[in-house]
């Protein structure tokens, strides 16, 4: 009789947390195999010595009211704050508050998913065509471009209306236009999710990276090279919640998955039809709120001391914000698509440079004042990192069923969870993944309970 575990789970993000304790406690055997020395994957929380303020390298909004993400944390009791202050805009070489959004909002609700599915750089042009535009027209496509690939990480001119249109509907079903923190950022989360992984006994394989996948129709072999060498363990059923990014590497790139035989080819089509968006963020520390007595460039009078988020079309971070309702003096820069795409592969200090120069052009403070100010800074590669190899997901243009088709199991032996394979319209984010791994749960406990009650256990 084998001795192995009811079910591998490869990936310790939040999908894979999620399958793993529900299945647990429900009463598999479940082995999580995680190539880091750490659990969350692409949640990634750091604790600023300082001030003891948590600094997220990856997920770091609660996007709306999901309730897979504040069940959770309201189990463990944890304060939720939403992010409110001030929206400030750098245009035309000036600070001021954002007047754009109505217009951003009238050029997205054109969008129609009963209408062939086309990019949205298309949709933008025949919706609103730059040839025929006045400035504040021009402005307004430049905004909702810049929307686009900000918020979703995302080529305008690779992603699907129909896809954004079914994000979009689901986050108003979530009021997904507000933002929340957790107290302690998403460790909160991840700390829930350690409680009941020790809970519930599942064996968590850290510092261990899956090479293959070797599967026939209720059986598994995984080979891992962990930190005493090779091994291989078996399951009847495997979940594979790693990144997209990952399931997309090549052979022989770090990572990468090889399975045995290949994936069906309805699979692999899906595999190559989602999209890994690009994004990068820096968190720089600085002695104080610098900020926060800073004058617009028009004629308002109002200070930035209630800035939450500001936005530019700057080509190296475009997008950033800081740590309202909490007054620390972080600033946190965003590099999505492009900008991210330069930013890859470079050294820390590479990031710094660029990042203080954008604040330079910004705020108008010299590059020497914001390097006198600075007293720290936090950045991690995730395009560059062999385990993610990108932010998060986005659906091709044409891409209309790939979601559910990369969520489909195989054989009833490979199942797959994490955000891109959400179906509910919220790839991209935390609630997304949790939703994927309870999707994941629900497929794989009844085959697993009706063959242990075939085999007498």
């Amino acid at each position: 009789m084998s001795t192995g575990p009811d079910l591998i789970v490869v990936g310790a993000g939040a999908a894979g947390l999620t399958a793993a304790t529900t299945l647990a406690h429900a009463g598999l055997s479940v082995t999580i195999i995680e190539a880091r020395d750490r659990i969350g994957g692409r949640i990634f929380t750091l604790r600023d010595p300082k001030y003891g303020a948590p600094v997220e390298l990856g997920a770091e909004f609660i996007h709306g009211l999901p309730p897979e993400t504040l069940t959770l944390l309201n189990q463990r009791q944890v304060r939720i704050r939403e992010m409110d202050g001030d929206n400030w805009c750098f245009i035309d070489g000036k600070l001021g508050t954002c007047d754009f959004f109505s217009e951003v909002e009238s050029i997205l609700s054109k969008m129609d998913d009963r209408k062939p599915d086309q990019s949205f750089l298309d949709f933008l042009e025949e919706c609103c065509p730059s040839a025929n535009a006045s400035p504040r027209q021009q402005h307004s496509r430049e905004w909702a471009l810049g929307y686009v690939s900000g918020f979703n990480a995302a080529d305008p001119a690779l992603v699907g209306v129909h896809w954004l249109v079914q994000g979009m509907r689901a986050e108003e079903e979530i009021e997904g236009d507000r933002a929340f923190r957790a107290e302690h950022g998403y460790a909160d989360l991840i700390d829930f999710f350690q409680e009941q992984l020790d809970a519930a006994g599942v064996s968590l394989l850290q510092n261990t990276i899956v090479e293959e996948i070797r599967w026939s129709p209720g059986r598994a072999e995984v080979a891992l090279l962990g930190p005493e060498g090779a091994s291989v363990i078996s399951a009847p059923r495997v979940l594979i919640t790693v990144p997209l990014g990952v399931l997309q590497a090549q052979s022989g790139e770090k990572g990468a998955i090889r399975f045995a035989p290949d994936l069906p080819q309805q699979k692999q089509n899906a595999i190559r039809n989602v999209i890994m968006g690009q994004a990068a963020r820096v968190v720089l520390r600085f002695h104080e709120r610098f900020w926060k007595d800073l004058p617009s460039g028009n004629k308002s009078s109002k200070k930035m001391d209630g800035m939450s988020f500001l936005f530019s079309h700057d080509k190296s971070f475009p997008t950033w914000w800081t740590t309202l309702p909490e007054k620390l003096p972080f600033l946190v820069g965003w590099a999505p698509f492009r900008a991210a795409e330069a930013l890859a592969g470079k050294d820390k200090s590479f990031v710094i440079e660029q990042s203080l120069n954008t604040l330079h052009r910004l705020l108008g403070v010299s590059v020497q004042e914001l390097e006198g100010l600075l007293e720290h800074a936090y950045f991690h590669d995730w395009q560059t990192d062999p385990f993610s190899r990108g932010a998060y997901s986005y659906g091709k243009v044409g891409g209309d069923g790939m979601s559910e088709a990369l969520a489909r199991p195989i054989d009833n032996t490979l199942f797959f969870a994490g955000e891109a394979t959400d179906v509910s319209g919220h790839n991209g984010t935390v609630h997304g993944a949790i939703a994927s791994g309870n999707r994941a749960a629900a497929e794989i406990l009844p085959a697993t309970a009706a063959r242990k009650l075939r085999a007498g256990g």
